[in-house]
């Protein structure tokens, strides 16, 4: 298992590194600057801004500082419109908000997702399983930024429960909303996959033979249908976080929690490639980082997959 891990491993780390050159190339290759505007500079200003930005380097030059800033001291460098901040500052602030509703909703979707799909699978052909398909096929044609309006018209708008956006320190007035916006397509499609998978494995060889055994129920799916019915979950439950997380930019902009995903935008509109960059390296890293941690658990429920 250790030797899986460390081919892994060796697999993530030049993987994202190929990700913050490209990622580097690709943002200072589109067209425009961050000091670009209706109102052009002149020139000697501008010569000047770019000299204190290391602008004014050779490309090659300006992303080999860059890559050795972040390998070194995990530095992104400073914010080219935001005075006196740079983009650490802006990701440690932003960043707490959007892992704490993606993590609860996350969590949410795949314990709910889990439940309902086990249940439908055991009264398969029952009313409950009618119930719990329809359900995940509602969820699942309302994503998250179709969801965030109703969530405000109903609960804000005509009832008056909740606040319609904010954060206020995380109050959990202020992550409902978010997080049911958020969880609820996930949670449908961990649902549908947990069924399709436990149906399958109830109708092995195997569990048969634990029938035949005499085996209890609860110990049949617990101990013999339950691993190998989690396998195809477990795959898709590490792209779904980090889905969570980068597909966090509507729930941001739609109830202004201040998160990262909002930073983002900000910085897109505002030609902020700095900001811009060290967002897309941190969702790449996540996504790195969980596709690994997925593959190490599909190694452990399934031993063959380290072969």
């Amino acid at each position: 298992m250790l030797n899986y891990i460390l081919r892994r491993l060796l697999i993530a780390i030049p993987t994202l590194l190929i990700l913050i050159v490209i990622c580097f190339f690709l943002m200072y290759a589109a067209p425009g600057g961050p000091f670009t505007s209706e109102r052009p500079l002149p020139p000697q200003v501008l010569a000047n801004i770019q000299a204190k930005y290391g602008l004014d380097q050779p490309i090659l030059v300006q992303m080999w500082n860059y890559l050795v800033s972040i390998l070194t001291q995990f530095d992104f460098g400073p914010s080219f419109i935001y005075k006196d901040r740079d983009v650490n500052d802006i990701i440690a602030q932003g960043f707490p908000v959007t892992l704490t509703y993606g993590t609860i909703s996350f969590v949410i979707a795949t314990l709910v997702g889990v439940s309902l799909g086990v249940l439908a699978a055991l009264k398969h052909n029952t009313a409950l399983d009618y119930i719990a398909v329809g359900a995940t096929f509602s969820a699942q044609a309302l994503p998250n930024f179709v969801m965030a309006p109703i969530l405000v018209i109903i609960f804000t708008w005509q009832l008056g429960w909740l606040p319609g956006g904010g954060w206020n320190g995380g109050q959990w007035q202020y992550v409902v909303m978010p997080v049911i916006a958020l969880s609820t397509s996930y949670m449908a499609s961990i649902a549908r996959i947990t069924r399709s998978s436990m149906l399958e494995t109830l109708h092995s060889n195997f569990i048969r033979t634990a029938k035949a055994k005499g085996l209890p129920t609860r110990t049949i799916i617990w101990r013999h249908a339950m691993k190998p019915a989690m396998m195809p979950v477990v795959s898709y439950l590490g792209p779904a976080f980090v889905a969570m997380i980068t597909g966090s930019v509507v729930i941001d902009m739609y109830f202004s929690t201040g998160g990262v995903g909002q930073s983002f935008v900000n910085s897109a509109l505002n030609r902020d490639y700095a900001v811009m960059l060290g967002v897309t390296i941190l969702y790449g890293t996540l996504t790195i980082l969980f596709n690994l941690l997925t593959d190490v658990v599909y190694a452990w429920l399934d031993p063959k997959i380290r072969y």
